[in-house]
C-alpha cells in the first residue's frame, strides 16, 4: 500500500472519529429526536452530505456513536480491572465505573445515548439488531468476571450466563434512574444493590464500602466439581 493511500485512509478515519464524538455530545445535549445531521456536521465544520457519506442514515450515526461511546468505556473498564486483583472487585469496579457520572475521555456517559437507542429499537429493526449485539457484549462482560471467580474459588459454581442476565438487568435499570437524577436513586445505593444481589447469587459476603466488615468468601468451600456448564 503506498504512502498516500496509507494517509488518505488515515485521514478518513480521524474525520469519521471527529463526527462521532461529534454526535455522541450533540445527542447527548439534545435528545436523538432533536438532533440532525446538520448539528453534527457544523459542531466539525462539515457538510450534512458529508456526514451522510459516512454514515448513511441518522439512525446508523446513533448506533456508531454508541458504539464509539461504549469502545471508550470498555477501553476503561480493561484498564480499570487490570490494575485489581480478586473476581469480587473486579465486579465491583465494573458496577462503579457503570454508575459513575464523570465524562470518559472528554465524552458524556454512554447511558444518555443507550436511552435513545432503546427507543429506537421498538421501531427500527436494524437499530434492534444492534442494540442486541451490544448488549450481549455488556453480558459477556460479565460473564467473564463471574468465570474467573469461579475459576478462582470466589464464587458459587452458578450459570454464568444466567446470572449476567438477571445482573445487567438489575443494573442497567438502576443505572438509567441515576442517568435521570432520579433523588431516591444514588449511585451508592445503586452500586450496593447490584453488588448485594452479586454476594446472594455467587455466594460471598458484601459489606458496603466504609463498614468496619469485611467481605469474605464462602464459594470456596464448595465442590468444584458441580461448576455450572
Amino acid at each position: 500500500m503506498s504512502n498516500g493511500l496509507q494517509h488518505h485512509e488515515s485521514a478518513q478515519d480521524d474525520r469519521r472519529e471527529q463526527m462521532l464524538r461529534a454526535a455522541v455530545a450533540v445527542i447527548a445535549e439534545r435528545g436523538f429526536p432533536d438532533t440532525r445531521i446538520a448539528d453534527v456536521g457544523k459542531r466539525v465544520g462539515a457538510s450534512s452530505a458529508l456526514v451522510i457519506y459516512y454514515f448513511g442514515t441518522k439512525d446508523r450515526l446513533l448506533t456508531e456513536a454508541l458504539r464509539y461511546s461504549e469502545d471508550l468505556f470498555y477501553s476503561e473498564v480493561s484498564s480499570r480491572l487490570a490494575e485489581v486483583p480478586g473476581a469480587t472487585d473486579k465486579l465491583e469496579t465494573l458496577v462503579r465505573l457503570s454508575c459513575m457520572t464523570e465524562q470518559i475521555d472528554g465524552m458524556p456517559g454512554s447511558w444518555v445515548l443507550w436511552l435513545d437507542l432503546w427507543a429506537q429499537a421498538v421501531r427500527h429493526p436494524e437499530v434492534s439488531r444492534d442494540r442486541e449485539e451490544l448488549d450481549a457484549r455488556w453480558r459477556e462482560q460479565i460473564v467473564s468476571i463471574v468465570r474467573v471467580g469461579q475459576e478462582s474459588g470466589e464464587f458459587a459454581p452458578i450459570d454464568a450466563e444466567r446470572f449476567s442476565l438477571l445482573f445487567s438487568a438489575l443494573l442497567d435499570g438502576l443505572v438509567v434512574q441515576v442517568s435521570l437524577g432520579d433523588t431516591k436513586v444514588t449511585s451508592e445505593l445503586a452500586i450496593d444493590l447490584c453488588m448485594s444481589l452479586a454476594a446472594s447469587e455467587l455466594g460471598f459476603d458484601w459489606v458496603a464500602p466504609g463498614s468496619p466488615a469485611k467481605r469474605k468468601s464462602v464459594a470456596a468451600a464448595k465442590p468444584r466439581a458441580a461448576r455450572a456448564r
